[in-house]
């Protein structure tokens, strides 16, 4: 049974892509999956996680890193869902044509958004280029403020949009810039309780999309 495409895409640098990508991976990873990551973003910041992940834990044969272009993503991981239960490709921050080969191939496509009006409007752009590609989408706020009134604006513009927005959202955590540069997720950590509930939360929902 071929395994399942998750595209991590948002317009706006900064909106958590690559947070969200290792972190569901990982939470993937814990519960037995085997996962390949892509990383089409020049910025490589997933690749350089990944190399921080091995020179800690070593190779591990169920969780896979790989490079693309950007037109090369629906090949490249068209193949490693061959062998993996999962694959996850991180994108980099624009919208073009670039980006539709990594859509056309989901079967999820996950939307950070970080909590701010500006970071709303630049996710419109890549909900207009995944309806074209027919790609379901959900929509994931990140960097939220509990309790606060933006978050909340925020939340019912995206369902506005025409967009599934995820009940499980991430906060503005330390813990998950602290575990990204070791070369973790946050559920591998004992002590980030909370970072650890929302990622938890955030993995059952999109296994719950996509099974």
């Amino acid at each position: 049974m071929a395994g399942k495409i998750i595209t991590v895409a948002q317009q706006k640098g900064g909106s958590g892509k690559t947070t969200v990508a290792v972190n569901l991976a990982v939470a993937l990873h814990q519960r037995g999956h085997s996962v390949a990551l892509v990383d089409t973003d020049p910025q490589g910041s997933m690749g350089r996680w990944f190399i921080e992940r091995m020179q800690a834990q070593g190779e591990d044969e169920a969780m896979d890193f790989s490079t693309s272009s950007a037109w090369g993503a629906s090949y490249e991981s068209e193949k490693l869902k061959k062998r993996f239960d999962y694959v996850i490709i991180d994108t980099p921050p624009k919208i073009d044509s670039d980006l539709r080969p990594a859509l056309r191939v989901a079967d999820l496509v996950l939307v950070p958004v970080a909590t701010s009006h500006v970071d709303l409007w630049a996710t419109e752009g890549v909900l207009d280029l995944a309806r074209r590609e027919k790609a379901p989408v959900l929509v994931v706020l990140n960097r939220v403020r509990p309790n606060t009134r933006l978050s909340v604006e925020v939340a019912e513009k995206a369902a506005e949009l025409g967009a599934e927005v995820a009940d499980a959202q991430l906060a503005n955590r330390v813990a998950y810039a602290e575990t990204l540069g070791l070369g973790l997720g946050a559920t591998e950590r004992a002590k980030d309780r909370a970072a650890r509930e929302e990622i938890v939360a955030l993995t059952d929902e999109v296994l719950g999309v996509i099974g």
